[in-house]
């Protein structure tokens, strides 16, 4: 009897355990849409003078509020363990909305972040405070909120259609709607985890259609 238990533990528990957590990652083999056909940006503009729009794009956005400079280092977090890995991706941007009037501490982080960064995809942009809690308000997010100074912690994925993307949670009933950028475990699992999903959904599009461009390989080939 002891015996066989032993041989139980040595070789069947093994295999039971990679079963379950191979059916786990089919749980999040498809990204739930939580709010679809966001609005588009306003007019508004990046600090490099760009009119910046979501259609076409897949967006990571984020709310720098008013005090971008003093959490500066959940931008460093993003930019390490999902920035670099896929910048060249040329239709991926990365997109940080902050109040009018904070463009002088935005081009100091910027300076900041592009000692070690190719800054392409990078995008800041501008609107007044009253355009950004309504352009968030929109986002239908039931868990965050925006602090007094307009902005959060968490990163928000926007695919091309401007759908905004998340995880169930536990049951169908709950989502993850955005990451937080200070946890640099919740980035490199959850985040990076489901940024995946959507870019493997656009390189089975480029499959179907043999019109479409193959700007998507070069990011997914990269690890």
């Amino acid at each position: 009897m002891k015996k066989n238990l032993v041989l139980f533990s040595l070789f069947v528990l093994p295999i039971v355990a990679y079963l379950f957590f191979a059916s786990g990652v089919n749980t999040f083999s498809t990204l739930p849409t939580l709010t679809p056909s966001i609005s588009e940006f306003g007019d508004w503009k990046s600090l490099d003078g760009e009119t910046i729009k979501l259609d076409g794009k897949i967006t990571i956005l984020s709310f720098g509020g008013s005090d971008v400079l003093k959490n500066r280092g959940n931008y460093f977090n993003l930019n390490e363990k999902i920035y670099q890995r896929y910048h060249k991706f040329t239709d991926l941007q990365f997109v940080v909305l902050s109040p009018t009037g904070t463009e002088a501490d935005v081009a100091t982080f910027k300076k900041q972040l592009s000692e070690t960064t190719d800054m392409a995809q990078w995008k800041f942009v501008f609107a007044s405070t009253s355009e950004i809690a309504s352009f968030y308000n929109q986002l239908g997010l039931k868990k965050d909120e925006l602090n007094t100074n307009f902005g959060n912690n968490n990163a928000y994925i926007i695919d091309k259609k401007r759908n905004l993307r998340g995880r169930k949670v536990n049951d169908d009933k709950e989502y993850k709607e955005g990451y937080s950028m200070f946890f640099v475990s919740e980035l490199h699992n959850e985040m990076l985890d489901d940024f995946k999903i959507i870019l493997y959904e656009y390189k089975a599009a480029l499959k179907k259609n043999k019109n479409a461009t193959k700007r998507l390989h070069i990011a997914t080939d990269e690890k």
